[in-house]
């Protein structure tokens, strides 16, 4: 059966590189490419084709320009397939061009093939619903990531400190000084816990999808996931170092965050414990994942509450019929201007160290008390005779 398999899909392969070789180059085809990538993308389940994957990465590092038809490439390869072993490789092929960090993949929005129902038409649907599975969800969070890459693009093209650049061939974005408020960084992580959680469903469900191209696959994904994970504990200690001087809405987002990481490191423990059971490479010696302190936590919590508190304490002016101005002795928020005089606890104390009953007596009425008087002497009238 296996065997049949392959010569099955060694027949297929070389079809598509003959209707490849008959296609004509236009902007978005490219001959040369299209075989590349479906020799890349082969029905072998036993091996990969890494001279031809590290051509089709090569022509991307050469220009952005062939990114178009590298897309088009794969997503004409990715619609026609009804075989998991070219899902998952194109899959992986597509991973890889984000891994790449070329900017001009922040243009391409939703992926252009749709794998969010495939289902493998060659093989058993009981043997291979945990591989169909996987291969769904690597499709939804390679969709995802795409599409709040380009979100991410509009947004910053909407701040005031981005400026286009137009060139003969290109719009060139450059951003000048580009900085994010609180609020700016808390919903991106929020969006990397989000792509964090999707990033965890990707396993194999059952011991038939524990093969060597599957494995394959969940290094690429481990690489990924420790990439998703070490931005968010980087952005959540940016925010904490910023979050006193925050308000409530900011704090209440930070407070969310943080407990949901609590939540993501725990889930992370198992995964790698799962991935190393399976014998993923990528997973053999996997970082410790350290929770945030149960203090820091507390902290926001009492920040949420402070500010809430400092709020409601917040009184309207009010001024009564003779003008005098209706001020609340809890009332921290304003200047009282008043005869009587503060006492401190240093007033407060005698020499036995026991506090006495205040009273409001002028400290200066006190010091006059030893000061000898005298008479002011009566001037002569000087103008009456």
């Amino acid at each position: 059966m296996r065997l049949w398999r392959k010569a099955f899909g060694l027949v297929k392969d070389h079809k598509s590189l003959w209707f490849a070789s008959l296609s004509r180059r236009t902007s978005f085809r490219n001959p040369e490419m299209e075989a590349a990538v479906i020799k890349a993308t082969s029905h072998d389940e036993l091996t990969i084709d890494m001279k031809n994957v590290d051509r089709v990465y090569k022509w991307l590092r050469l220009s952005p320009s062939h990114l178009k038809s590298l897309i088009w490439s794969i997503s004409l390869r990715m619609e026609k397939t009804k075989s998991w072993v070219v899902a998952i490789k194109g899959l992986m092929l597509m991973h890889g061009v984000y891994s790449s960090k070329i900017p001009a993949i922040q243009r391409i929005g939703r992926l252009p093939f749709d794998l969010s129902n495939f289902k493998d038409g060659y093989s058993d649907p009981y043997k291979i619903w945990g591989i169909n599975e996987f291969i769904r969800a690597y499709f939804t969070y390679l969709d995802q990531k795409s599409s709040l890459l380009f979100m991410n693009l509009q947004e910053r093209r909407n701040l005031q400190n981005l400026e286009h650049v137009n060139d003969d061939n290109n719009n060139v974005v450059v951003i000048v000084e580009g900085h994010y408020s609180m609020i700016q960084d808390l919903v991106l992580l929020q969006k990397l816990q989000y792509l964090l959680d999707m990033l965890l469903e990707i396993r194999p469900l059952c011991g038939n999808a524990v093969v060597p191209l599957v494995l394959e696959a969940m290094d690429c994904v481990m690489i990924e996931v420790f990439d998703v994970y070490s931005r968010i504990c980087n952005g959540i200690a940016r925010i904490l170092l910023r979050i006193y001087s925050a308000g409530k809405v900011e704090a209440s987002m930070a407070l969310r965050i943080v407990q949901k990481a609590t939540i993501q490191g725990e889930e992370l423990s198992v995964y790698f414990e799962l991935c190393q059971s399976i014998g993923v490479k990528n997973a053999a010696e996997f970082p410790t994942i350290e929770q945030i302190p149960y203090e820091d936590i507390k902290e926001l919590e009492e920040i949420i509450n402070g500010v809430s508190e400092k709020e409601s304490r917040i009184i309207p002016y009010q001024q009564d019929e003779n003008g005098d101005q209706n001020l609340e002795n809890e009332s921290k928020l304003r200047t009282v201007i008043t005869d009587n005089w503060e006492k401190f606890d240093e007033d407060l104390m005698q020499n036995d160290g026991v506090k006495i009953a205040p009273y409001a007596i002028n400290p200066f009425e006190i010091c006059t008390y030893n000061v000898p008087s005298k008479k002011t002497p009566e001037l002569p009238d000087l103008i009456s005779f």
